[in-house]
């Protein structure tokens, strides 16, 4: 088909495909645009047909810090246990990626295939003997004990997807660099870590985003004195407290902040990620 008739089609095929997007869209964003009118106090009133409350205001994120009094302090654990879980992670994953990828041992398929397993088992399977393991080395409740049993979950994940990018690289510049006289670290840091940047940082932010959403880890291996975010937001949906929506929220408008920013710093090193190495960074 060429001609006027291919270029119609091609029209038609990127209609549909626009049309599919913006429901995709639509479906994602309609959920945090109706959190994020009611953190302003714009709900339904109840009426028929329904009306809503008008106009916005901010009174409801001042509420917040009321109904949770420690909620400030959550936000800032959140932030940090996830930050130093992040890099934690990340550390480990590039170690253990680089060796399970460069090493030449016939069950090495298996290992993958395992970590793929671990990453794929719910939270569940991970929070007992994670909890008994930190209990018997006097970390429970602790923010070390905390960032390990975080980062014990998401490293399986964080290794597959990296040996993913690893194993397709060329090994001419490490082999290069080993001539040269360079040690591991030096291999490391000046050639394997610098053609993997996008995906290392591409690795960073959705381990980070996985470890803020944790809920069921913290709430097993702390939640008495140090509680992070989603712990303390399920505070305001327990039948012990009456739901004041638009302040619960104002608080999960506020949880996301984080994310946003770090997202949106973030966008340009996920548009260059690809588990598929560039031929440019391989020349």
């Amino acid at each position: 088909m060429t001609g006027p008739r291919w270029a119609a089609s091609r029209r038609r095929g990127n209609a549909v495909a626009n049309g599919f997007l913006v429901i995709a869209l639509a479906g994602f964003l309609i959920p945090v645009a109706w959190t994020a009118a009611a953190s302003f106090g714009v709900v339904p009133r109840g009426t028929r047909p329904p009306a809503f409350i008008w106009p916005p205001s901010l009174d409801h994120f001042g509420e917040v810090g009321v109904a949770e009094p420690n909620f400030w302090q959550e936000l800032a654990t959140s932030t940090g246990v996830s930050l130093a879980a992040t890099l934690l992670t990340v550390a480990i994953a590039v170690l253990g990626a680089y060796g399970i990828a460069r090493s030449r041992f016939r069950g090495k398929r298996y290992v993958v295939q395992g970590l793929l397993v671990l990453a794929s088992l719910p939270v569940m399977a991970y929070a007992i003997p994670l909890s008994d393991v930190i209990r018997k080395f006097g970390l429970a409740d602790t923010y070390p004990g905390l960032v390990l049993g975080v980062s014990a979950v998401t490293a399986p994940l964080a290794v597959y997807v990296l040996h993913g990018h690893l194993s397709q690289l060329s090994t001419e510049w490490e082999e290069a660099a080993w001539i040269d006289g360079a040690g591991l670290a030096q291999v490391l840091a000046s050639v394997v870590v610098p053609m993997i940047a996008p995906a290392v940082a591409a690795t960073a932010i959705i381990v980070f985003v996985l470890d803020w959403n944790m809920l069921l880890v913290p709430l097993v291996l702390a939640g008495v004195e140090i509680r992070t975010l989603p712990v303390a937001m399920v505070d305001f949906f327990t039948f012990e407290r009456e739901l004041d929506w638009p302040t619960a929220a104002a608080a999960l408008i506020i949880s996301l902040l984080p994310l946003t920013i770090l997202v949106a710093f973030g966008h340009r090193l996920l548009d260059q990620f690809t588990l598929a190495p560039r031929e440019s960074r391989l020349r």
